[in-house]
């Protein structure tokens, strides 16, 4: 299983566990993150070491997001905050919300539940504090594909969503998330909704490029 899809399997904890034509996807570069460049050519050891090197909470949790993916190591989800920090940044919250929905797949039953109800929260807040972050968008988006209909979910929400993504990535250049990281995910909407076409023809743009590993991996084996 890829990193990516194993995070998008994980975004169904925080809920449990008409159609509009799509706009072309945004392929132009934006500055490239560290953390995002090692994540999507797998490199555990530079998100490592930059983790090790990180003097702020948000890049902290940053290295954390990407390495708990990666990796499963269960270290990565250890003390995290039970409640929103009152002086988080919406990408600072919904990176936690990210965390805890990772930490519900470590836990009892019970456990789930509490995880879940606490992604919840911290997303909730990330949205509240800023409903056009990258990572609110990213994490909200994955939430929306893979919570069950009763839990709230909804692929043609999520659809909007990653649209969204695209749209303020092209004003956040450094928001740490690859344009072709939200065109993977628009894809993959595309399909959950029956969009087939402008799925063949996004996948098409996207396998003519030279991707890195992980985006290859989820072309060609998606969530389930």
């Amino acid at each position: 299983m890829t990193a990516l899809a194993l995070a998008a399997l994980l975004a169904a904890f925080p809920g449990t566990g008409a159609t509009v034509a799509p706009s072309a996807p945004r392929m132009a570069p934006s500055a490239p993150d560290s953390t995002q460049t090692h994540y999507a050519q797998k490199n555990v050891e530079a998100l490592r070491q930059l983790l090790r090197n990180a003097d702020t909470r948000a890049r902290r949790l940053l290295c954390r997001y990407r390495l708990y993916p990666l990796t499963e190591d269960a270290r990565y989800l250890e003390g995290l905050p039970e409640d929103p920090p009152k002086d988080a940044t919406a990408r600072e919250l919904a990176l936690l919300a990210g965390l805890w929905g990772y930490r519900a797949a470590e836990a009892s039953v019970f456990g789930v539940m509490q995880a879940g109800r606490r992604s919840t929260n911290l997303l909730d807040a990330a949205r509240a504090e800023d409903p056009d972050d990258p990572f609110v968008l990213l994490v909200e988006g994955q939430s929306l594909l893979f919570r069950p209909a009763l839990a709230g979910g909804s692929d043609e929400k999520a659809l909007r969503r990653f649209r969204r993504l695209r749209d303020a990535l092209d004003e956040r250049p450094d928001a740490a998330i690859a344009p072709t990281e939200a065109a993977l995910w628009t894809w993959y909407a595309l399909r959950e909704t029956d969009r087939p076409d402008a799925a063949d023809a996004l996948h098409q743009k996207l396998t003519a490029r030279d991707l890195p590993p992980l985006y290859r991996e989820f072309l060609k084996h998606p969530p389930e």
